[in-house]
């Protein structure tokens, strides 16, 4: 089934790029820079992937994703995921980059983005792996920072595609960027947003509402909230679900929780995707097969999971 899964055509719309950062390639640019780090060897770090929430993932994920200083380490970054999409068979990508991860360390906009753009531009000629980048806000941050955010990009305009909302969701409702994203969307920026993974019903309702998104990220909330439902079926909403992503996080304590194939079920536009890879132990196959194995999918409803990504893609 595994080999059936991976060479079905799919593509992915939920995957931050520092988070498909691997270890060997951590370690090997924590040398090139000449960065000390605090684990010993690849195996010690993978023994850090031990995680009881969100905010305990993302301690992890920003301090690996200091080894990336040069133009350089963002493509080799960028280029290692579209390996591995190209072996999976994902033809089409959308991937996340948040910039003020990096900016408020001190490397420059343009470094990061010309790095990521070159690598996807030689992707899309040399593996025929089409894409949309997404422009991600840190919601930890103020919304003024957010602006900053956007002013920096705004000369690179053509760049991407569309903003996006990540980090710590707890306590940071969508309402906080309402302005941002308006005015992201009155430069023709499409817009997305995670929301309902650890936050409630209400910050999908928000971010549909208030900051108008095209696709929930995330969103397995939602079935706690029937009005909720009925809406994302009816609109036929996106959701970029990451079962993988949601089990290594606690959202679900076991994969056979999950509930990925009853909204699939109902009707909702659900999608199949791998977050951060890196370090939730699998890309987009792994996630398919983990569905499989723990709860049962079926290829005609693999096949339906992997046709509402091509169709639920920003870039037609």
């Amino acid at each position: 089934m595994y080999d059936w899964l991976n060479a079905l055509p799919k593509a992915e719309l939920h995957l931050h790029l520092e988070g498909s950062l691997e270890p060997e390639l951590l370690f090997a640019l924590a040398e090139r820079n000449k960065i000390a780090l605090p684990w010993g060897d690849v195996d010690s770090l993978r023994g850090a992937y031990a995680f009881n929430n969100l905010q305990e993932f993302l301690d992890l994920y920003y301090q690996g994703a200091d080894v990336l200083r040069s133009e350089q380490d963002f493509y080799d970054l960028t280029w290692a995921y579209l390996l591995k999409c190209k072996q999976q068979n994902v033809i089409h990508t959308e991937p996340f980059f948040d910039p003020q991860t990096h900016t408020d360390r001190g490397i420059p906009f343009e470094v990061v983005l010309r790095g990521i753009q070159q690598a996807l531009d030689d992707g899309h000629k040399q593996l025929g792996i089409s894409h949309g980048l997404i422009l991600s806000f840190l919601r930890h941050l103020p919304e003024e920072a957010a602006f900053k955010t956007l002013e920096q990009a705004m000369p690179f305009r053509d760049a991407f595609v569309a903003v996006g909302l990540d980090s710590s969701e707890m306590g940071f409702p969508p309402r906080l960027f309402q302005r941002v994203f308006a005015k992201a969307r009155s430069e023709g920026l499409l817009t997305v947003a995670h929301a309902g993974e650890e936050g409630p019903p209400e910050y999908i309702w928000e971010a549909l509402d208030l900051l108008k998104i095209e696709r929930i990220d995330h969103g397995v909330r939602a079935m706690e909230d029937e009005r909720l439902m009925q809406r994302i079926i009816d609109e036929q909403i996106p959701l970029t679900v990451c079962p993988l992503s949601n089990t290594k996080l606690r959202v679900f304590d076991d994969m056979r929780q999950h509930n990925i194939l009853q909204m699939l079920e109902r009707g909702v536009k659900v999608t199949v995707n791998s977050d951060d890879p890196a370090y939730f132990g699998g890309y987009v196959t792994e996630n398919f097969a983990a569905l499989h194995d723990s709860l049962g999918m079926t290829q005609d409803q693999a096949r339906r999971l992997a046709q509402n990504s091509l169709d639920a893609r920003l870039v037609k």
